[in-house]
């Protein structure tokens, strides 16, 4: 089980970047902590050949966001952001805030939000997991085994992941819990990020200009990114996201696949420690906690193939039910 540190146990540099993000991001830093604190699993629901790559490969893969289910998503958060910002009064309070501790920098990371946001909508890339619960450990969720109803083998890949992970930080991922907020929940919490910074303006202050500009900007880039209609709360989705122009990392693999009949850029994932030593907090071996086989007429045959490559990645006593 994951152990959760506290803050003391933790790098000062991570210290830091936990502060900034209680600051700017307190609903997904809450949401973050309350997962940890009692020891989280997460899952990723799919189909059962594309479980089968995952675990040869050691590669999961990022879709472009204009591909997912509803590719409506990412206007669905910029439309309550820009209904703030909008509002004059909430706009002012905001930049007034901000501006108590660096003259200017509100402005600085809105324009730099509206200059990035067509490759915002267009090239960020996306992977998602749903957090997982011990009573799901035997049958998984419905909900989510309805999702792939078409698709006759379906399988669940449960996993851990690190408190916090060098080898996300080395890919340039940002790893954030999804938001299932109405439009007056998410103005509110902009209104916390208000009183966050009024009640810190001595410790920004002392933070690098740049640093709160981009800690800004982050945090505009999960609201369109990470929030979703309040309908899908059953999901508890988190996403992986990537932006190759923005954020490049060598160690991310660019390549052209169809999908679906539809040709596409994708981004894959290395849960390999051998592309890099960096990685190895997230290599599938280190990882990977069991396999859940979903309703389907070949239980056993699926079982044997899945234990046979499972053993074949490193896994030893590999674990699918």
């Amino acid at each position: 089980m994951n152990k959760v540190v506290s803050l003391p146990d933790l790098p000062e540099d991570i210290q830091f970047a936990i502060r900034l993000e209680s600051i700017f991001m307190p609903h997904a830093r809450q949401q973050r902590d309350a997962f940890y604190l009692k020891g989280g699993r997460f899952v990723h629901y799919t189909s059962a050949e594309a479980a089968l790559n995952i675990i040869r490969t050691k590669r999961i893969w990022m879709r472009n966001t204009t591909c997912m289910s509803d590719y409506r998503e990412v206007q669905h958060g910029f439309q309550i952001l820009h209904e703030f910002f909008a509002n004059k009064t909430k706009r002012d309070s905001f930049i007034k805030a901000l501006d108590a501790c660096s003259e200017g920098v509100a402005q600085q990371a809105i324009d730099m939000f509206d200059q990035w946001w067509n490759d915002t909508q267009f090239r960020t890339y996306v992977t998602s997991v749903s957090e997982h619960d011990d009573k799901e450990d035997l049958h998984g969720r419905l909900s989510m085994w309805r999702a792939y109803g078409g698709n006759p083998a379906r399988v669940a890949l449960v996993f851990r992941l690190p408190f916090f992970s060098a080898g996300a930080t080395s890919l340039n991922l940002m790893f954030s819990p999804v938001a299932y907020l109405t439009n007056s929940e998410s103005h509110d919490v902009l209104g916390r990020v208000i009183k966050n910074v009024q009640n810190n303006v001595d410790f920004l202050r002392s933070v690098d200009r740049q640093t709160i500009v981009l800690n800004i900007f982050s945090m505009l880039v999960a609201g369109v990114t990470c929030l979703k209609h309040e309908g899908f709360h059953e999901e508890r989705e988190w996403r992986a996201l990537y932006n190759p122009l923005r954020v490049q990392s060598a160690l991310m693999e660019g390549v052209t696949e169809v999908i679906g009949g539809v040709p596409q850029r994708i981004y894959k994932i290395p849960l390999d420690k051998a592309v890099s030593d960096a990685l190895s907090d997230l290599d599938l071996v280190n990882i990977f906690d069991r396999l859940i086989i979903g309703p389907c007429p070949y239980p056993w045959a699926m079982y044997e193939a899945f234990t046979d490559v499972l053993t074949q990645a490193g896994l030893q006593n590999p674990r699918a039910v």
